[in-house]
C-alpha cells in the first residue's frame, strides 16, 4: 500500500506541476508540430531523465539545499533572468521572416531526446519546487522513503511529468489547428509576455525574500 501510496502521490504532484504553461511545454508543442509525436516522446524522455536525478537528490538533500542560503539564493536570482531570456527567445523566433532559421530548426539536426536533456538540465526552477515539494510530503508523512519506497515515488513523479506535458502539448496542438489568432497572437505576443509576467513575479518574490525585512 505505501508503494501505491507512493505512486499515486508522487504523479498527483509532478502531473498538475507540469501542467502550467512553462518553456518546455512550449517547446513541446513545437517539436510535435514540426517533427510529430515520436519526437515529441524521446523530448519528453530527455526532459524525465534529467527531473529523475532531480528529483532524487532533491529528495535525499532536501533539508541541506533549503538550509544553504547562498546557493537558494543564486537559483532565485537566475531564474529572472532565464524568464526573460527563454521569452525573448521566443519573441523573437516567432518574429522572424520565413527566410530566417527559427528558434528550433538551429536545433533540429540534434536528437530530441538530448535537447530535452539540455533544456531540462538548464531548469533550474524545478531544485526549488522540487525540494519544497519533497519536504512537504516527507514532513507530513504523505510518503515513505524508506529503502525502495522512494523509488515508487519516483517513478510516480516521472509518469506525472510524462503525462502532464503530453497533455498540454496536445491540448495546445488543439488550439492552434482550431483557432487562426494561436499562431498570430498567442505565440509572439502571449506566450513571451506570460514569462515577463512570471519574472515579474519572482522579482517579487525575491525582494520579499531577500529585501523587505531589511529596509
Amino acid at each position: 500500500m505505501k508503494a501505491l501510496k507512493n505512486i499515486f502521490v508522487g504523479f498527483l504532484v509532478s502531473y498538475i506541476g507540469s501542467i502550467p504553461l512553462g518553456y518546455l511545454n512550449v517547446v513541446g508543442f513545437e517539436i510535435f508540430s514540426k517533427l510529430g509525436m515520436n519526437s515529441l516522446v524521446f523530448f519528453l524522455l530527455g526532459v524525465i531523465s534529467v527531473e529523475m536525478f532531480v528529483i532524487y537528490f532533491t529528495l535525499i538533500f532536501a533539508k541541506q539545499l533549503v538550509n544553504n542560503k547562498k546557493l537558494m539564493k543564486i537559483i532565485d536570482f537566475f531564474a529572472i533572468l532565464f524568464l526573460l531570456i527563454i521569452g525573448y527567445s521566443f519573441y523573437a523566433s516567432a518574429n522572424q521572416t520565413m527566410e530566417q532559421q527559427g528558434l528550433l530548426e538551429k536545433y533540429a539536426m540534434y536528437s530530441p531526446f538530448l535537447i530535452g536533456i539540455f533544456l531540462s538540465g538548464i531548469n533550474f526552477l524545478q531544485v526549488p519546487f522540487w525540494t519544497g515539494w519533497n519536504l512537504y510530503l516527507v514532513n507530513g508523512n504523505y510518503i515513505s522513503i524508506v529503502n525502495k519506497l522512494k523509488l515508487y515515488y519516483i517513478a510516480g513523479t516521472l509518469i506525472g511529468t510524462f503525462a502532464g506535458m503530453l497533455s498540454l502539448v496536445l491540448i495546445l496542438n488543439t488550439l492552434a489547428q482550431n483557432t487562426t489568432s494561436f499562431s498570430k497572437y498567442v505565440i509572439p505576443i502571449v506566450i513571451p509576455l506570460f514569462f515577463v509576467v512570471l519574472a515579474f513575479f519572482q522579482m517579487v518574490k525575491v525582494y520579499k525574500k531577500y529585501y523587505r525585512e531589511k529596509v
